[in-house]
């Protein structure tokens, strides 16, 4: 500031002597040098606004009077050295408002402004790691939990099966035992007969469910003492009863139910002309002799009146025997 005034009074004594010598110069010339007059005017008017512009004094007004201007805005003293300087002092106690920026940040402000991010973002990533650690010990309790109900759950599975097992067990002995003891006991193996309707290979599934399988005649006293068993059990009607017989691996050759190979049949065969009448050379269309069925009867079921071997549609529901050891 105190430079600036120090410039004004240096330079503003030559310019107001520049404008009285410019009067001088318009009076003296304002005969007939109107044109030159009005450029002077303006070359003043341009050097004032540029003083004012370098020093920040105030506007000159409208005339171009600069001295009359300073006075009038106290921009410079009157005379009395006291005033201005008062005026300045005056103007230095008086707080303004200040309207300068904020200082820009030094490398330490920086450096102190990073290392509190750093530190900020290290505590949360102590807060991340020790939320991981519980979740780590979480899944670790879970898996562990996991194992165990595996365990168990196998151990069910183990006492599950364990107890389908002996009841698979219970069930056939009941069936054997129930066999014999309802049945027909005749030496080592009991006879039950079942009045449920079964195709061959199901009734075959249930026999041997309980203990045992289809009826498996081995001789000829076995099957006269079933012939009358099941007589005795369907009379007086004629079922067929499912035996433990078929030729499904081959056509003509006889199996029993476990494979072994059957000796002795009991096939039906169509009755004989009575004495004294000629034999008719055609069938008898209801009792045909058996086996007559070839590849599309391949089971063989028991009649109940004569005991007689008939060979059926192994898919024909039909009761059954079943066989149990004793």
């Amino acid at each position: 500031m105190q430079a600036a005034w120090l410039l004004g009074a240096l330079v503003v004594p030559q310019l107001l002597g520049l404008s009285h010598a410019a009067r001088g110069t318009e009076r003296e010339w304002e005969g007939g040098w109107g044109g030159a007059q009005e450029e002077e005017r303006e070359r003043e008017a341009l050097m004032l606004k540029h003083l004012q512009e370098a020093l920040g004094l105030p506007a000159v007004r409208g005339d171009g009077n600069l001295e009359e201007t300073l006075e009038d805005k106290g921009a410079w003293g009157t005379g009395e050295d006291g005033q201005g300087e008062e005026e300045e002092e005056e103007e230095e106690a008086t707080p303004t408002p200040s309207s300068s920026p904020s200082p820009s940040p030094t490398p330490e402000d920086a450096v102190t402004y990073i290392l509190g991010r750093l530190a900020g973002l290290d505590a949360g990533l102590h807060q991340l790691h020790v939320r991981l650690h519980v979740l780590d010990t979480r899944v670790v309790e879970l898996t562990r939990g996991l194992r165990q109900l595996r365990e168990a759950a196998s151990d069910t599975r183990d006492a599950v099966q364990a107890l389908q097992e002996a009841q698979s067990r219970a069930d056939r002995e009941h069936g054997r035992l129930e066999g014999c003891l309802k049945g027909l006991r005749l030496g080592h193996k009991c006879f039950l007969l079942s009045r449920d309707f079964e195709a061959q290979a199901a009734a075959q599934a249930r026999c041997a469910a309980r203990g045992g399988s289809l009826a498996q005649p081995a001789d000829r006293q076995q099957m006269e003492a079933l012939t009358r068993y099941l007589r005795a059990a369907l009379a007086p009607y004629n079922w067929p009863v499912w035996l433990g017989v078929h030729d499904r691996r081959a056509e003509g050759l006889y199996l029993f139910e476990n494979g072994q190979r059957v000796s002795f049949f009991a096939w039906h065969r169509a009755p004989h002309p009575e004495p004294g009448t000629e034999p008719s050379a055609a069938p008898h269309p209801l009792s045909p002799n058996q086996p007559n069925g070839g590849v599309l009867e391949n089971c063989v079921a028991q009649a109940s009146d004569d005991g007689s071997w008939w060979d059926h549609d192994c898919e024909r529901r039909l009761y059954y025997v079943c066989e149990f050891p004793f």
